[in-house]
Formats: structure tokens, C-alpha cells, sequence
């Protein structure tokens, strides 16, 4: 208590814990960098993570399955008539960049929030790599027979998650949502390849 006063002076703690219910809440840059939330979830939020990106190339591919089977007309040379093929990797790719991009800022935002250098709440990285893994199919096919390469491709890159071959532990020491976000690159690429050369060995 302040002599003079009569007043209770702030303590240290007092102000930091005023700093920080001030401290604005990037409302948008979790909802991004926990992915709809499913970062929170308290088990595996990685996994969850990595199951939207399941769910997202499974869309991919429906979409480019069903945009073929509606293209009975004479060609007109919309986006519609194009193979299958064409119509997945630019849609993976598309939407693998743009999360890519929103990855880097939303997880570099959230995790300034919560005060932690990669907070477990953060799997919008997983959703990125897991995009990332499925351009290594590099053709489609009927969509139903490719829920192997869907599995394939899920189970590849939680390996390599895993593991964090060569550079993707060098790559988490990059400053800021760039650390969290390209080790989970580097663990897609592997996981790419790996797809791609099953893919390619017919299994």
C-alpha cells in the first residue's frame, strides 16, 4: 500500500497481466493456423490436421471426376472439357499454395498470441504438407478407385512428418510461421515422391 496515498500500488504481475487481456486476439489467424478449430481437439490435433487435407484432395478429386463426366457436349474449350489430370493438379495445386500462404501468416500471428515458438493448437502446416503429399498422383482415374492413394498418401506423409528427414529439421529453425510451416513442406514433397513413384509402379 502507497504511505502517502493510501492507494494499492500495482505489482509487476499486475501489469503483465493487464498487457495481456489488452493484447488483441488474432481471432482469424487461429481460426486459419488451427485449421476450423480442429487444432484444439486434444488428441492427435496433427492427425486431425492431416485429415483435412485428406478430405480436401478427395473433394479435388471428385470434382475433377465429376467436371469430365458433365463434359458432353462438343468441346468448347472451357475448363470443363479438359482431362481429369489437368483439372486436379491445378486445383491441388491452387489450393495447396493458397493455404500455403495463409499458413505462413496465420501461424506466425497465432503463435506470437499464445507465446510458444510451434503451440501443438497449430496443424494448419499439416493441412499445407498433406496437400502438398497427394501432387505426386499426378493422374486420376474413376474416384473410387483411388481411396488407396487417398490412404497411401496420408500414411506417407504422417511418416515423414514423423521422422523429418533431411531438411525438414533444419527447416523448423526459419523465423516465424516459415518455421512451422516447412518442416510439414519438406515432409509432403518426401511424401510426393514416394506417392508418385507407387503410382507409377502400378500399385
Amino acid at each position: 500500500m502507497n504511505a502517502d496515498s493510501g492507494t494499492v500500488a500495482p505489482s509487476v504481475s499486475d501489469a503483465s497481466s493487464s498487457s495481456v487481456s489488452a493484447q488483441r486476439k488474432p481471432r482469424l489467424a487461429l481460426f486459419i493456423a488451427t485449421a476450423c478449430g480442429l487444432g484444439y481437439i486434444p488428441v492427435a490435433p496433427g492427425t486431425w490436421g492431416s485429415l483435412l487435407g485428406v478430405a480436401l484432395a478427395w473433394a479435388n478429386i471428385y470434382i475433377a471426376n465429376t467436371n469430365l463426366r458433365l463434359s458432353t457436349v462438343p468441346s468448347t474449350g472451357s475448363w470443363s472439357d479438359r482431362s481429369p489430370e489437368a483439372n486436379f493438379l491445378v486445383n491441388e495445386g491452387v489450393l495447396a499454395l493458397g493455404i500455403l500462404v495463409a499458413g505462413i501468416w496465420a501461424a506466425d500471428r497465432a503463435a506470437k498470441y499464445l507465446g510458444k515458438k510451434d503451440p501443438q493448437s497449430i496443424v494448419i502446416d499439416e493441412v499445407s504438407g498433406q496437400l502438398i503429399a497427394y501432387l505426386g498422383l499426378l493422374s486420376i482415374g474413376p474416384f473410387p478407385h483411388y481411396w488407396k492413394y487417398l490412404l497411401l498418401g496420408f500414411i506417407l506423409f504422417r511418416v515423414f512428418d514423423i521422422w523429418k528427414p533431411f531438411p525438414a529439421r533444419q527447416a523448423e529453425s526459419l523465423p516465424g510461421g516459415w518455421g512451422i510451416m516447412a518442416d510439414d513442406w519438406v515432409a509432403g514433397i518426401y511424401a510426393a515422391i514416394g506417392l508418385w513413384l507407387a503410382r507409377a509402379a502400378g500399385l
